[in-house]
């Protein structure tokens, strides 16, 4: 006879998000029954395991917006989960050149967020850069950002994972699902599971597995797959994260210098748009519908007003030749021309969502609520560092209500 599994609430995606909420859940009512199930054997195969492991400080983002109100306090919770369980965590803190005019202007801006944001930031003249990072440039002047960190998001989602256990969490992995609705509520079409309230943390697949109860029909997924490069430190010494300005309308960092737990520096990413959420190489992780899916996605940004796509295809597709991801990260840090031994490592996607009606990528957190079931839809970066109160505020905002 079948095994039928009756938690209370199931969650759908083993990454921090999902860790994250299942452990909210249980912390807040003791004795409830979570499960997570994980459509991979093993934990750490896409975004949560293969994101920057930059601990962001949260002086980005529009303070009005959920990324402002988890990453700042995301930061602090993130370094106590890693200092509870003896995992590595580097505070090296970051820099944001500038280099024209106009970027020292939207220096003003940045400043102006994290200040609204409550992160502890600083606006210097570029006579104090040679103290902080003497590889760097900038123009006039530069921002400082001493809680900028770097961790290990493996260790870290182990760390999530084993608490969530200990709290008597269930966790079944090599599990696919798919939704359905009927009597008012929503359910697994396989039955086997049958939970009193679903949450879809499912990353870059959420969008799809809520379309089949007519949820997030108003959008489309369009990945862009992040390459980046790697040395050793002793071939560019860098002491801290060396960022440019982000662009006002895109919702990526640009081509930027990370350093590593292992003693390396990295450049990129890239943000380069694909057709496959899983699509690691060229060739491999694409799917006829979603090819149609993305189709609809790219339709929908041509068309819009708020995003040049054209212009993100002819900058960030030559990126994937190494002489030019170099010659773009000098305008940061000059000395990277004269480093020539640098590795290919594994890219990373970013499944970011576009409102079908007005072609504008979500640039904040998205979640929806429908019957029985919550949709996290985009939780882009800084999802990693904002995983643990985001997900606390899930829980105890959409959940625990439905549960009482």
């Amino acid at each position: 006879m079948t095994e039928v599994f009756a938690p209370d609430v199931l969650i759908i995606g083993g990454g921090v998000v999902g860790f994250s909420i299942g452990i909210a859940l249980i912390e807040s009512k003791p004795g409830i029954k979570v499960m997570i199930v994980e459509k991979e054997s093993f934990l750490g195969a896409h975004s949560s395991g293969r994101n920057s492991g930059v601990v962001h400080a949260g002086f980005y983002y529009s303070p009005n917006s959920l990324k402002a109100k988890f990453c700042s306090q995301g930061n602090l919770e993130l370094k106590k989960l890693c200092k509870l369980n003896a995992i590595p965590l580097k505070e090296v803190g970051k820099i944001v050149v500038a280099s024209n005019s106009d970027e020292n202007i939207r220096l003003d801006e940045l400043s102006a967020k994290g200040t609204a944001n409550g992160v502890d930031l600083e606006l210097l003249d570029k006579s104090k850069l040679k103290k902080l990072e003497p590889l760097a440039r900038t123009y006039e002047r530069f921002l400082w950002s001493p809680t900028t960190a770097i961790s290990d998001p493996h260790a870290v989602l182990d760390a999530l994972k084993s608490k969530f256990l200990k709290l008597r969490g269930e966790l079944k992995l090599s599990n696919t699902v798919e939704l359905v609705e009927g009597d008012g509520q929503i359910a697994l079409k396989s039955g086997i599971i049958r939970p009193k309230y679903i949450v879809n943390a499912a990353g870059a697949h959420a969008d799809r597995i809520a379309k089949k109860i007519g949820v997030a029909t108003d959008y489309a997924m369009i990945p862009f797959m992040g390459v980046y490069r790697s040395t050793a430190l002793d071939n560019l010494p860098l002491r801290t994260l060396v960022y440019p300005v982000p662009h006002p309308l895109n919702p990526f960092l640009g081509v930027h210098f990370t350093l590593t737990l292992n003693n390396k520096v990295k450049i990129g990413p890239t943000a380069i748009p694909i057709i496959g959420r899983e699509q690691y190489s060229l060739l491999k992780g694409l799917s006829l519908d979603e090819f149609k899916e993305t189709l609809k996605g790219f339709t929908a940004l041509i068309k819009g007003d708020y995003h040049d796509f054209s212009k993100i295809v002819k900058s960030e597709w030559p990126k994937l030749i190494n002489f030019l991801l170099v010659r773009e990260s000098s305008l940061l840090v000059p000395d990277v021309i004269k480093v020539n031994n640098w590795k290919k490592n594994p890219p990373g996607i970013r499944s970011q969502l576009v409102n079908l009606a007005d072609g504008k990528l979500e640039q904040d957190f998205l979640i929806k609520n429908y019957l029985n079931s919550t949709h996290i839809l985009n939780a882009v970066s800084p999802g990693w560092t904002s995983a643990i109160p985001f997900g606390r505020w899930v829980a105890q905002g959409s959940v625990l209500p439905n549960l009482d």
